[in-house]
This record gives structure tokens, sequence and C-alpha cells, in this order.
């Protein structure tokens, strides 16, 4: 084998290396790129299925067990607070968070956390205290939701 022939072969192996090498990165961006679209497709779905949890609650009326139920199901979630109107307490108690809800809807403020609710668990269930939640009682639900069209919370006004 003369030089020549040589240094043809050994050039149409760098050849044929950059091409395998242009081959695997314009892969790799065009995977990088359908790997995003399917990161922000399960984020948004992931979103809506958290979100699922609280239709139940959306403009609905509940018995006052359901809402007990409501309580201690999301009363221990971060940055999430129930307020329950109850016949003698119609300005009403708060669980979990204390949620921004007396500026208007359009205020930045609103749908936001305050701070820690003085409200436990046990005065719903004690019926000589004013927040006593009856079990057959009917309370209407309302969701609140901050600015970012997040659920921050849980309003339930007995009827």
């Amino acid at each position: 084998m003369s030089n020549a022939q040589k240094a043809l072969v050994m050039a149409a192996g760098i050849f044929l290396a950059i091409a395998l090498i242009t081959l695997a990165v314009v892969l790799f961006v065009s995977a990088e790129d359908s790997t995003k679209a399917a990161q922000s497709n399960f984020s948004n779905l992931q979103t809506e299925l958290s979100q699922t949890a609280f239709t139940v609650y959306d403009n609905t009326t509940l018995s006052g067990s359901q809402v007990v139920n409501a309580l201690r199901k999301f009363t221990d979630q971060d940055q999430f607070g129930i307020q329950i109107k109850t016949g003698k307490n119609p300005v009403g108690q708060w669980y979990g968070k204390v949620i921004n809800i007396s500026v208007p809807a359009e205020s930045l403020d609103y749908g936001s956390v305050v701070g820690v609710a003085p409200g436990i668990l046990s005065q719903v269930l004690d019926e000589a205290n004013i927040n006593y939640v009856n079990p057959s009682g009917k309370f209407r639900a309302q969701l609140i939701k901050d600015r970012s069209n997040v659920i921050r919370g849980i309003t339930f006004q007995q009827q």
C-alpha cells in the first residue's frame, strides 16, 4: 500500500468519524426538544391531577361529615387553608393556614397565606363549641384561588 492510499483511507476514516459525530449531535438535539416537550406535558398533567382532588368542592353543597372529612384530609397541606362558617359562628374559623380573602379577588394579595390558623379539629367535633360542624348539616363549598390560579383554600358556609 502506498502512502497515497494510506492517506486516502485515513481521510475516509476521519470523514466517516466526523459524519457519525454530526449525526449523533443532530439526533441528540432533536431528542432534547422532544424531551422538553414531554416534560412540559407531564408537568401540565401533574398540575391538573393535583387540582382534581378539589373539584368536588367547587361550588357544591356538602354534608357536615364531608366537611369534617375534607378538614382531616387537607388541613396539613402546606400553603392551604380551610375556613368553616357555622350557624353559630358566621365569621368562621380557619384551619391549617389563614388565607387572605378580605381584599378584592383582583388584588395581588388575594389568596396569599397570611399565617397559621388557630382552629383545631377537636373544635368541629365538640357540640358545645361555636365551631361545631353538625354532620347532617348542609354546607356550601367554594374554592379560593390565588392570582396564579392555584387553589389555596376552601370555604364552607353552613346553609
